[in-house]
């Protein structure tokens, strides 16, 4: 018999532990499972109540739930309803009171650690009931002559009384005496199982190894077994039963008889079952889980010495929207409608269709033949998707984006663990499917994206940078180059553009294209703009302090997601002042899609910029929207051209279908610039045909190669006070 549940620490009454409390007594007392009186009964399951709660709750370890269940048995509630009636109970008062996920999984595992530890002490008690019987009719005598069994009065009374199916069977398997008890349990009229063979109920769900151990016992060679069988009653229902063999010997201590005890545990088995089914299959859908998926996908990946697995890994697009705007029983209705069709069109060739979670799914394929296997099941997936869903009177459209993967991937040396896949490779699988998936979202939506192990190996670099950025940073890793800006009308140069480097602790030099992007998504861009900005500043101002007649701007870049945040300009004004670099002398460039997008604060600290004397630039201008009417109405001063416009040849128009003369496009540009009142800079100033034409067609300021290339700092100075000729 299990321990008794240990008693509970003293303090206040729990009122959701007296309300728990009550309703279970009332339930057990009430139909009658206990001869105990009400206060006997409510001093057992007060304390139950109070386990099972701080197990729920985290404060108890999860043994002390299976005390739950050995203390319902030990307080005499041994019928199966009773344990059935008692999670009815336990399902209902917590069913309201489970607010997050972490607490669903300790209720579901209270729940189970309380269903096996009443099963395994009732159990016990079950076999020492068995022992108690089998000692009682054979121990003092020879179990040789059955009529000699039956004249035993105490021997009869428990063989035909007791709850237990027992039966007595010869050492050919024969069954030689039945009780009433294990005729009812099978389904047949007293007598009917005698004469019959023990290897007639053979169950196509026994597992292969428990008749050579019965054959063995048979033979003498074993004593004793134990198992869970299970029968086909006369009627053709399934019953489930916990079956005890024992060898019988006579004096000679030869086998003689065998003596099955039978318990009927049909309730306990579909109780285990309905437990371990709620904890492999998401509750909402039907569909196997995360934890039944991956039990599946590491079985494939097992399966031979060379598996073949495919992935498909889906998430809906729009799904939020559906949320916020329908309200969350809607978009169950649609994860319970896409979830059903999905297994209907996928789930019959064998494949497993599972929920991963929120609005994500993925189908496992066995054997996968390869990538095309794989992306016609993922495009027959899209096609499922789309087909509208009936939500709240209304049809609802929505798409997906899907991530494949074949895997072993071919040539992935670099990306498949070093024993195999089958070796840790569930978990490299599944993040390559995850980073795929989210390509394909990236990449537009709506569409399919195949695993290729390059762009992820870039993923995984990039990914890898940005944990190392902070660090990098409070190290001093990010450094200036700078680049001077020159005037076409004299050659002077009239500023300097700062562009940031960033030298790894291994020697690597990466560019801002690689590491901008990266700082802009983890939010590191703000600290790094106003670590560069102050650099620059202090650069800046050593240069003209080592020469006070040197007039110059420097040009620093800015991220829109700066300019967001409400105390950037006084931020970059305390720059300012600590640096001592003046405010006319600073110009702060935005890339066109981030002034077009400005809207807001951002709008309004550009405004602020402006009134200080700080000049606004546009960076890469043509690239982007090329709104030239909406410029007019934010504080902009300075044009700089993308590159692409500066080398004078025609390109290709596909939408017009025709070719575009980029001279005169150029010119057209730096004429309506100057119409709205602001500078032009031309970029990737090359060649010195390059700097002749945009001269001739009026450009201010030229930028690039032709001039210099990005400098180091202390190579700035002389570029300060030389001309250039163009």
């Amino acid at each position: 018999m299990g321990d008794p549940v240990p008693a509970r620490p003293g303090g206040a009454p729990d009122r959701g532990v007296e309300q728990l409390t009550e309703a279970w007594v009332a339930t057990i007392h009430t139909r009658g499972f206990v001869s105990a009186g009400r206060a006997e009964l409510h001093s057992v399951l007060s304390e139950a109540a109070w386990w099972t709660a701080a197990v729920v709750d985290g404060r108890a370890d999860i043994q002390a739930a299976a005390d739950v269940g050995a203390s319902l048995v030990a307080a005499h509630l041994t019928d199966p309803a009773a344990l059935r009636c008692s999670l009815d109970v336990l399902s209902s008062h917590f069913g309201d009171r489970i607010g997050d996920p972490a607490r669903l999984r300790r209720f579901t595992a209270a729940v189970g650690a309380l269903s096996a530890g009443y099963a395994r002490t009732l159990q016990e008690r079950t076999r020492t009931e068995q022992d108690r019987i089998s000692t009682a009719a054979f121990a003092a005598r020879s179990a040789a002559e059955n009529a000699r069994w039956r004249s035993e009065a105490r021997y009869g009374a428990v063989f035909e009384n007791t709850a237990l199916g027992i039966s007595v069977s010869d050492i050919d398997g024969q069954v030689l005496e039945a009780n009433r008890a294990l005729t009812a349990m099978l389904g047949y009229r007293p007598g009917e199982l005698v004469g019959r063979s023990v290897f007639e109920f053979i169950h196509p769900e026994d597992t292969p190894e428990m008749w050579p151990q019965i054959e063995a016992m048979l033979e003498g060679r074993v004593g004793h077994v134990r198992m869970e069988k299970s029968y086909f009653r006369k009627d053709g229902e399934q019953v489930w039963t916990q079956l005890v063999v024992s060898l019988i010997r006579d004096p000679e201590g030869s086998p003689r008889y065998l003596v099955a005890m039978v318990e009927d545990v049909t309730e306990r088995h579909r109780l285990q079952s309905r437990l371990r089914h709620q904890a492999e299959h998401d509750p909402l859908t039907g569909l196997p889980n995360r934890a039944l998926f991956f039990t599946r996908l590491t079985a494939a990946l097992d399966d031979g010495a060379d598996p073949r697995v495919g992935v498909c890994y889906l998430d809906l697009d729009g799904f939020k929207a559906v949320n916020d705007t329908l309200g969350h029983d809607a978009g169950d209705q649609l994860l319970t409608t896409v979830a059903r069709r999905l297994d209907e069109v996928l789930g019959t060739d064998g494949h497993t269709v599972a929920r991963m979670g929120g609005d994500e799914f993925v189908v496992l394929v066995e054997h996968c033949t390869g990538v095309e296997q794989l992306t016609t099941m993922a495009g027959r997936a899209l096609d499922v998707v789309r087909r509208p869903v009936a939500l709240r009177g209304r049809e609802v459209v929505v798409t997906a984006s899907i991530g494949v993967v074949a895997w072993p991937v071919p040539d992935d040396e670099a990306t498949r663990p070093a024993d195999g896949p089958a070796a840790g490779g569930s978990a490299e699988l599944m993040q390559a499917a995850d980073t795929t998936m989210y390509w394909a979202k990236r990449d537009g939506r709506d569409r399919i994206a195949v695993f290729d192990p390059v762009r992820h190996s870039t993923d995984v670099h990039l990914f890898d940078l940005a944990g190392r950025m902070p660090g990098a940073l409070d190290r001093g890793e990010f450094e200036l180059a700078y680049q001077p800006l020159v005037s076409f009308a004299d050659g002077r140069t009239v500023g300097v553009e700062a562009l940031a480097r960033w030298r790894t602790a291994d020697g690597e030099v990466l560019g801002p294209d690689v590491f901008i992007p990266l700082a802009e998504q983890t939010g590191l861009i703000v600290p790094l703009g106003l670590h560069l900005l102050e650099r620059a500043c202090t650069d800046a101002r050593s240069w003209v302090g080592a020469d006070p007649d040197r007039e110059f701007s420097v040009s620093v870049n800015i991220a829109g997601r700066q300019l967001r945040r409400p105390d950037a300009v006084e931020r970059i004004a305390e720059v300012l002042d600590r640096t001592g670099w003046p405010a006319h002398a600073l110009q702060l460039e935005l890339t066109e899609s981030d002034l077009m997008a400005a809207g807001g604060r951002p709008t309004e600290a550009l405004e602020e910029l402006s009134r200080l004397g700080v000049r606004i630039a546009i960076d890469d201008f043509g690239t982007g929207y090329s709104n030239l009417a909406y410029l007019h109405r934010l504080p902009v001063d300075v044009l700089k051209l993308a590159g692409s416009f500066v080398s004078p040849v025609a390109t290709t128009c596909p939408e017009a279908g025709r070719d575009i003369d980029s001279p005169v496009i150029l010119s057209a540009m730096i004429d309506l610039a100057h119409s709205l009142g602001l500078q032009v800079v031309a970029e990737s100033v090359e060649t010195v045909e390059q700097g002749a034409h945009l001269r001739s067609l009026g450009c201010d300021v030229g930028q690039g190669w032709l001039i210099a290339p990005p400098l180091p700092p202390e190579e700035v100075p002389p570029m300060l006070d030389r001309k250039t000729e163009f």
